[in-house]
């Protein structure tokens, strides 16, 4: 199925237009191209939020585990220096 939409070329593209504008007309085809520009638009939008959304969503668990271990670092480290000064 993929192959057919491949093979599609500049010829292809003006019959397919001409088409269009006999059975729609000439009055048509800019209404037409709007509503699909408009989709195509709407259809960016959605795909790029989500997409952003899924990626702050994939961040945001690693963040939270380096927040999470981060007082624990701080932690251990004050313990070894309070050690490392009881031993002098």
């Amino acid at each position: 199925m993929l192959a057919i939409f491949q093979s599609f070329g500049l010829p292809e593209l003006g019959i397919i237009l001409l088409i269009a504008l006999i059975i729609f007309g000439p009055s048509q085809l800019p209404k037409i191209g709007r509503s699909v520009g408009k989709a195509l638009r709407e259809f960016r939008g959605a795909s790029t939020e989500i997409t952003k959304a899924v990626t702050e969503g994939l961040e945001g668990t690693d963040e939270d585990e380096d927040e999470d271990e981060a007082p624990k670092k701080k932690k251990k480290k004050e313990k070894e220096e309070e050690e490392e000064e009881e031993e002098e």
